[in-house]
């Protein structure tokens, strides 16, 4: 009696708040939280918060001693009663009773039971999204980050135990976030080493779910299941972590992904990569999406050395994450974009041709899988350029456009343009291939309120440059963008492929009348683009797809941007091209040459029914006629088939057969067109990039030219060197004769300046003026350069001054100074 006397009596004075605490655990835990005595102590904690941090350290001692004892029922009945308290208090007090619950909730996760692991993840949880008052500057996470982290890489041999784990880690790191989140120390959260725990401990559950579900049918899941699914639970958690990013620590963020993908090799296959971009950048705000492009385009250049299908993997990432930039904010990236892309567009045709180099003589099965490797890094660069550009707004786009074609390597623009210098010819020929391919994928689309937009000088000097003349691909490519800048009424589609079309006005043509802007620019540049279509006539490796675009470009610029003027010069041009078929000074090959005779016949049947003048359009269906009787190889409908009868010869056909200046100008003249330029043969502009073309087909132009603008001179020549006789004498002195040679002069002058088009003039005077330079340069060099002298000259090499002396007797002096 004396012993239990003496117990009742230290009971009694045990302070109140520990007999609170101990009268809410009954004597058998599986009767659970005693709620009369829990509510007295919830009401005592309100009443006297500043107990609150006593409650929380005596109930923090118990637990770790159940926890010792393996008491898990008292361990349950505890922290049932902190969450209460948690749920009940929000004072400042409240601050040391939740290092107090932290404490306990640590120990609980340390306990290798996993029941108490996922009890004290679920308590961390309800705890994460008590909103508190004052934020806590002292509080941090570290343990749990990397505790909950390790749980979700959980590997215990009972799967179900496992995903109960990993679940729970998932949820904990989700507590974490919206916890520091919410509270102002938040950047904590985003330090580096926070976020290569949480990261890839997100993306190991996400990855390992969409192995499974690649073995087996996919299925989708009910609300049940996604509670269960750690996959889902994790990308969950993972958009609600991006989401909460902000600008300076968005790159802490997705620098982990790349650590990931990196060390388990996810870029091929890529499917769980473009997943996880494609999470990020929906899930991120929108005006932070360039920072996701910069780190995809700093990742490329890191693995700009591995394997092709690794570098694929990674484009084929950055394409996804720009179709989805580019509908929204994509920051001051866009040139960054192109520029990374095209430099490693030039790094794989490097390394396709150093292969290719390496393997020659011995053609191996790894080398050629090598380059149809770098063949789908190239196509995946050009479609993420193509994609990118064509969803950008056409201010944007233009630039691109520039950007793009500033790159290429063509005559004049080595500054700019990409570095293939040790790449060869043929390496310069691949680099010219992929960047036309990507500007044509930019330009698809494209619509200019005028054609100058579409088309500036700096841009269409390059494009047409014979330098992107040398190969029919080439060719085609360039034809194919003026489609795609000329086409502002989408009425390519209808004049695909080449044929006589037996009514044009069945196709439904759009066009509008040509506005001044687009007559201006065919003033200006309209002779660029007849020596484009002439020259590429004139190419030996030319295929029906060649003269199918030919004929493309001259229907759309009848269409878009034709006036009088352009009608005259665009028939003009079609006659000479008709002389190229029938002279043959090229020596083409008799396809060629009737594949142009057939171009000629399509077009002048398309232009004779868009302007709409019976006479013309007679005379072209009466040689198309007699063409269809006899000579059926000068019809695209005959010459493109693929067994067709050539002939042996064009010299022995009738005129008949052939589209006549003067039948054309007499239809034409009686209908208002001005045919004077008619009689005039078209001569294609000279530039400078043609006297330095190695190209026979340019300069058998430049130099027909030259002996058609030099032909007076010569005659000049002959007059100069004639013997001086009495009869030139007397001519000499006559006056009457002198004055009618010189009404003559005149009046051929001014029919020459009257009747021959600007273009042919201008030709003829640049022609003068370039060998007056010449012929100045020559005057200046020699005058400039010091005469030799008998004391002798002083040259350096290797660094040594030497001196060569001239003997005077091998000195050649002026004409003058000799006597």
């Amino acid at each position: 009696m004396g012993r239990k006397g003496v117990c009742c009596c230290c009971a009694a004075l045990r302070p109140r708040y520990k007999r609170l605490v101990d009268n809410i655990f009954p004597e058998d835990p599986k009767d659970g939280l005693v709620k009369a005595d829990m509510e007295k102590l919830t009401f005592y904690a309100v009443s006297a918060p500043e107990k609150l941090d006593r409650i929380g350290a005596y109930l923090a001692e118990r637990l770790s001693r159940d926890v010792v004892r393996h008491r898990y029922g008292y361990v349950l009945i505890a922290m049932e009663a902190l969450d209460q308290l948690l749920m009940a208090c929000h004072s400042q007090s409240i601050k040391p009773f939740v290092e107090s619950f932290l404490h306990m909730v640590a120990k609980l996760l340390e306990s290798g039971e996993p029941k108490l692991q996922v009890l004290g993840t679920n308590s961390f949880v309800k705890f994460a999204n008590i909103e508190e008052d004052t934020p806590s500057y002292h509080r941090r996470y570290d343990f749990f980050v990397s505790r909950f982290s390790a749980m979700c890489h959980s590997c215990d041999h009972d799967p179900e135990i496992q995903t109960e784990i990993r679940i729970a880690g998932i949820r904990g790191i989700q507590g974490v976030v919206r916890k520091t989140v919410n509270d102002e120390l938040r950047a904590t959260i985003w330090e580096p080493q926070h976020m290569d725990k949480i990261v890839p401990s997100l993306l190991f559950n996400m990855q390992k779910i969409e192995d499974i579900d690649r073995i087996g049918p996919p299925s989708s899941p009910t609300g049940g299941e996604k509670e269960e699914n750690p996959a889902l639970l994790a990308e969950n958690c993972f958009r609600e972590l991006l989401g909460r990013a902000t600008y300076g620590n968005m790159n802490n963020a997705v620098r982990p992904v790349f650590a990931h993908l990196d060390h388990h090799r996810l870029w091929d296959p890529n499917e769980f990569a473009v997943s996880c971009f494609k999470i990020i950048m929906y899930s991120i705000q929108a005006q932070y999406s360039h920072h996701v492009i910069q780190e995809i385009l700093g990742h490329l250049d890191v693995r700009k050395r591995d394997s092709p299908r690794v570098r694929a993997g990674i484009i084929q990432v950055l394409l996804e994450a720009v179709a989805i930039a580019a509908k929204g904010s994509i920051g001051p990236t866009v040139l960054e974009v192109f520029n990374t892309l095209l430099k490693h567009l030039r790094i794989s045709v490097d390394f396709e041709l150093g292969d290719r180099r390496s393997s020659a003589g011995s053609a191996t099965f790894s080398t050629s899988s090598k380059e149809s490797d770098e063949r789908i890094v190239q196509n995946a660069i050009i479609q993420t350029i193509g994609f990118f550009g064509s969803n950008l707004p056409d201010y944007q786009r233009s630039e691109i456009m520039m950007f793009i074609m500033g790159k290429v390597p063509v005559f004049g623009t080595t500054s700019q343009s990409l570095d293939t210098s040790h790449l060869g010819d043929l390496g310069t020929r691949r680099i010219q291939i992929m960047l036309l391919r990507s500007l044509l994928m930019v330009t698809s689309g494209y619509k200019a309120t005028t054609i100058t937009n579409a088309l500036p000088p700096p841009f269409l000097d390059p494009l047409l440059s014979p330098s992107l003349m040398e190969d029919s691909e080439l060719r085609q490519l360039v034809l194919e963008i003026l489609h795609n800048l000329i086409d502002r009424h989408d009425n390519r589609a209808k004049l695909r492929g080449i044929r006589i079309i037996p009514d044009v006005s069945d196709l439904k043509i759009k066009r509008d009348k040509i506005s001044r802007q687009d007559v201006s620019f065919m003033k200006k540049h309209g002779q660029q683009l007849y020596r484009h279509i002439y020259l590429g006539c004139k190419e030996e490796d030319n295929v029906q797809k060649n003269f199918e675009l030919l004929f493309t470009s001259l229907a759309l610029i009848t269409i878009e941007l034709a006036n009088e003027e352009v009608v005259i010069d665009l028939i003009r041009l079609a006659i000479a091209l008709q002389d190229i078929a029938i002279i043959n000074e090229d020596n083409l090959p008799m396809f060629n040459r009737c594949g142009v005779m057939a171009l000629v016949a399509a077009y002048l049947n398309f232009l004779s029914q868009m302007i709409a003048v019976p006479a013309f359009c007679q005379h072209v269906s009466k040689v198309i006629e007699t063409r269809s009787l006899e000579a059926s190889y000068f019809l695209p409908e005959t010459i493109f088939k693929d067994k067709c009868n050539l002939p042996k010869s064009l010299e022995k056909h009738e005129k008949n057969l052939f589209f006549l200046t003067n039948k054309i100008a007499e239809s034409l003249g009686g209908s208002g067109y001005s045919v004077e330029r008619l009689s005039v043969p078209y001569v294609p502009q000279v530039t400078d990039e043609d006297r330095l073309s190695r190209r026979k087909s340019i300069v058998d132009t430049v130099s027909i030219q030259v002996d058609i603008l030099t032909g007076n001179n010569i005659e000049d020549k002959i007059d100069n060197t004639e013997e001086i006789t009495f009869e030139a004498l007397k001519k000499a002195i006559d006056n009457n004769g002198l004055e009618e040679q010189e009404k003559e002069k005149r009046r051929l002058v001014i029919e020459k300046f009257q009747k021959a088009p600007f273009e042919e003039i201008a030709a003829q005077c640049e022609t003068k003026a370039n060998f007056l330079h010449d012929r100045l340069a020559q005057i200046l060099e020699l005058t400039i350069r010091p005469p030799p002298s008998p004391s002798g000259t002083m040259t350096i090499t290797a660094g040594h001054a030497h001196y060569q002396s001239v003997p005077v007797y091998e000195m050649k002096f002026p004409d003058l100074c000799v006597y």
